[in-house]
Formats: C-alpha cells, structure tokens, sequence
C-alpha cells in the first residue's frame, strides 16, 4: 500500500476523553455546499456499512446515542458533524461498500466523500473502521490507499474485537498489520467492552490537541 505520513504516535488519552465527552450533533451534510467554514481540527470516522462505525463514536464520545447505530447496513447517508468545542469537530462519514442502495446514491456517496477527504484543509486524521472478523475488504484498501496518497494521517481500528477470543483477535492484527504500512495507527477495539479506548483516545488526543488554544483564523 501506498507510504502515509506518521499515524499519530502514543498520547495521554485523559485530555482527548474530556473533549471528546462535550461531543454535540450541529448538521448533516448532503452537498459540499452545506460544509462548515474550513477552519479548526476536523478527524474524520469512515468505514464499511455495518462495521461499527455509530458504536465507535457513541463509545468514543462517552454517549449512548448521539451517532445513530442501526442493524440496517447504509443507514448513514450524509456527512454528520459533531461539534467538540468552536475549532474542534468530529465526522461521521456516510458507510460505503453496501450492495443493496442504488447506483446513484452509491455514486453521491462517494463523491461526497472523496471531494470532502481530498479538498477539506482542516481535516487532520481519518480513522478507518473495520469489522475484525472480515478486515481489509476491497473499499478499505482503496480508502487507505487513497488516504495515503492524500498524505492524510490514518488510524485502522478492528471493531467487534470481543466478537473473538484474545488470542484470535491477536492474529487477525497481526495479519492486517502485515499488509498495511508500518506508519499506520492499528488496533482492536470493542465498543462494549472498552478494549482499546485508551489507544484509541491517545491517537484522538495527538490530533486535536486539547491543551492547545486554537483562534479561528
């Protein structure tokens, strides 16, 4: 795969966690047009329709619903911006790779999100979420190959790692991390059980810098 830059190296999480509890819904985007000003530190969440993308965020953020989470692959179909505090923002990028949706709407997905990940300047990290039993499908390889190209730093997190047995979620790490670039952030994760928040919040806390005072430009 394609070199990336450096993934964001071990943090303390203790200050990501705080920012990231103050999560709130401020818009959902359907058209580049309706994009909030570019400015501040946006970290983007995309994944696979169904890997668990909504679970993640709602774990994340230290709230139960504040991402929908559905049994219905597809359901997101926008851009959904949450706002951590007035330059910090986290978003929720519509699921890709489901069959059942049309053509059309497929081809508007991806438009909107490449034409977000290609030309958004506030966007620091992209955190790519795949189900650990079934990682690495063709859309995510091309989503972090693209990323990569980009030159936008990434984290892969393997969801539903409770889903298996410690010493099998072990592997299917070490398997995707053979594949992937030494320079990209990997880990399990498990929404309900929590394995892997403190990596997770540590890669959150080296993008968006909490103790940092931002101004908008």
């Amino acid at each position: 795969m394609t070199p990336p830059p450096s993934s964001p190296s071990s943090s303390s999480p203790a200050a990501a966690a705080k920012l990231l509890r103050q999560a709130r819904y401020i818009d959902s985007i359907h058209h580049p047009s309706q994009l909030p000003p570019d400015g501040g530190i946006e970290v983007a969440v995309a994944g696979r329709s169904n890997a668990g993308k909504s679970s993640l965020i709602n774990r994340l953020c230290d709230q139960k619903s504040l991402a929908r989470t559905s049994k219905t692959p597809g359901r997101t179909r926008q851009l959904v911006f949450f706002e951590l505090d007035p330059m910090r923002k986290l978003v929720d990028l519509p699921g890709y790779g489901y069959a059942k949706v049309s053509g059309d709407l497929k081809a508007h997905w991806q438009g909107l999100i490449q034409g977000y990940l290609d030309q958004r300047q506030a966007l620091q990290g992209l955190v790519v979420v795949m189900d650990i039993r079934h990682p690495l499908k063709d859309t995510d390889i091309q989503l972090i190959e693209w990323a990569g190209q980009r030159g936008l730093s990434q984290h892969l997190v393997l969801t539903k790692a409770d889903k298996l047995s410690r010493s099998q979620w072990m592997r299917a790490v070490d398997k995707v991390r053979g594949k992937i670039h030494p320079q990209v952030g990997l880990q399990a994760f498990s929404a309900t059980s929590g394995l892997g928040i403190d990596e997770l919040l540590a890669a959150f806390d080296r993008w968006y810098q909490p103790h940092m005072n931002l101004t908008a430009p």
